[in-house]
């Protein structure tokens, strides 16, 4: 097994220098938060049924639309039942 030298471990590139003291914590955080940043990952089976992003976001809002209705048609009433004898 060879052994690794001390020469190296501590010399970087040039382009591989990076000063930290000029680094800003969260630069982008507040874009995201505006354009949002959520990523889903599909089964591959899922994912085959669909072509790209457009139809999978079409195939959700068609189903919120249904659950949205489903629920107006299903109203509990606002008095509880009265047990029959």
């Amino acid at each position: 097994m060879r052994t690794r030298t001390g020469k190296g471990r501590d010399e970087l590139r040039a382009e591989y220098d990076f000063d930290y003291s000029k680094a800003v914590r969260g630069k982008y955080y507040k874009r995201l938060l505006n354009e949002g940043a959520n990523v889903v990952v599909l089964e591959p089976d899922v994912a085959k049924a669909f072509g790209n992003s457009a139809a999978v976001n079409d195939a959700l809002r068609s189903l919120l639309d249904i659950t949205r209705s489903m629920r107006r048609q299903t109203t509990r009433p606002s008095e509880p039942t009265k047990a029959r004898r």
